[in-house]
């Protein structure tokens, strides 16, 4: 519940600054979300760590629920971090350009599949 509460808060807001009208080719808001998203998601990884954390409840609202409905790519960067803070840096290049790349390539996937079942339908009909 506390994960479909926060879900919803970060979901609105996301939907929500995306109604603000930007001109241009580049996408300004989607890049300002996922932006704003990795700044909370540090802070709150931040507060939920150290002698005086954020009860797990909280954290859990907060990282998985409100961060994760505003953007999963907040937990993305937390993770990329990690590793690199971990030394892994080898491991963190590849874990961010491995999906950047394969999430790419996966909307390509998805449009394609989608539009040949489409086209089947289309013929058979």
């Amino acid at each position: 519940l506390l994960v479909g509460a926060g879900g919803f808060i970060g979901a609105v807001g996301r939907y929500l600054l995306g109604l603000v009208p930007c001109g241009g080719d580049f996408p300004l808001m989607t890049f300002l979300v996922n932006f704003l998203g990795a700044v909370a998601i540090g802070a709150v990884a931040e507060a939920a760590s150290g002698p005086a954390a954020l009860p797990a409840e909280a954290a859990l609202f907060l990282k998985t629920g409100v961060c994760g409905g505003f953007t999963t790519f907040s937990a993305f960067s937390l993770e990329t971090l990690a590793l690199l803070e971990e030394g892994k840096v080898a491991l963190g290049a590849l874990y961010a350009g491995g999906s950047v790349v394969a999430c790419v390539l996966g909307v390509a996937a998805g449009r394609l599949v989608l539009r040949t079942a489409v086209s089947a339908m289309s013929a058979s009909a």
